[in-house]
């Protein structure tokens, strides 16, 4: 049975299955080069997935009333709210997606990403 090969979480696990698979692991012949340290350090610095932290008790009041007027049409203060919002959550530099173009759907899964952190309260 094939082994089945664990999702990276990060840079550092990428890295890592690139070294064992071009065989460069066997070089360090079980010396500790401090491979775990710098694995653990790259996938904090470049994790796949970001987690969210929890709302504050004003973001979800405000985040509750932007809900309420919500429309398909957004205004630019709305984009920037939501941008700023959704990197403040997931701990991410804000980025503005285009909203003329297909970077659309990109605003619409923050959005998403949003209304589900809210819906967990």
């Amino acid at each position: 049975m094939a082994k089945r090969n664990k999702r990276s979480q990060g840079l550092g696990d990428t890295i890592e299955k690139v070294i064992k698979a071009t065989g460069l692991d066997k070089f360090v012949d079980g010396k500790d080069c401090g491979c775990e340290e710098r694995k653990q350090k790259l996938k904090d610095m470049y994790p796949y997935r970001y987690k969210a932290r929890c709302m504050t008790e004003l973001e979800y009041k405000e985040w509750g009333k932007f809900r309420e007027i919500r429309t398909l049409t957004l205004s630019v203060t709305q984009v920037n709210y939501i941008c700023e919002l959704f990197a403040s959550l997931f701990n991410r530099q804000v980025w503005k997606p285009c909203t003329n173009c297909s970077q659309l759907k990109e605003l619409i899964s923050m959005i998403d990403k949003i209304d589900k952190i809210y819906d967990t309260y």
